[in-house]
């Protein structure tokens, strides 16, 4: 189930706070409740990337972008993640989560997001890449930040973000589809 009442909270509570340039981070604060946990007591990798949608709608929000799309009717969606799981959340441990708008090119917008453990361990690391969408499909982000105000160029996207983005500009699309091998039967034992 979707996280509604702490999406509502998370809103509340930054619905006051300063006004964020592109590159600059929102923080939030969370915790890991029962039913966000896997059969093996960790938080689960699936509800991690949801769980991500309590710092980026604030972040957008912050940064201008949830009044422009209103204004604009347009909406938001997401195009790709690349994720890195490195240590185990628990039930009922607090985390921080970090999220920033990390630069953008002609199509799409680059969001980094990390969840932090009290420990200052960085438990997992994930980039997003994001695109506005209208009535003819994707809004140039130039034309979304031109809407926003911002009148620079992206930062530079770091290295490996462009060696992701490269990759993922050979991956085939759409997938290519595998034969699916026939179900096995069973081979009568001697004496049956």
């Amino acid at each position: 189930m979707y996280p509604l009442l702490r999406m509502a909270k998370e809103l509340w509570i930054s619905r006051n706070l300063p006004p964020l340039a592109p590159g600059e981070t929102h923080v939030s604060h969370h915790l890991c409740w029962p039913w966000d946990l896997d059969l093996w007591k960790e938080l689960n990798n699936g509800r991690t990337l949801t769980l991500y949608d309590l710092g980026r709608i604030p972040l957008a929000r912050r940064s201008g972008m949830v009044a422009v799309l209103k204004r604009e009717g347009w909406g938001l969606t997401m195009a790709g993640a690349v994720v890195r799981y490195r240590r185990r959340v628990r039930a009922f441990e607090r985390f921080e989560m970090r999220s920033r708008l990390i630069g953008w090119d002609a199509k799409f917008m680059y969001l980094e997001q990390s969840m932090w453990k009290r420990d200052g361990e960085c438990a997992n690391h994930a980039v997003y890449r994001s695109a506005a969408t209208g009535r003819t499909g994707i809004v140039p982000p130039d034309r979304l930040m031109q809407a926003l105000g911002i009148e620079a160029d992206s930062p530079p996207l770091p290295d490996w973000v462009r060696d992701w983005l490269d990759a993922e500009s050979r991956r085939p699309w759409p997938p290519m589809q595998t034969e699916v091998p026939a179900p096995r039967t069973r081979i009568a034992q001697a004496g049956e």
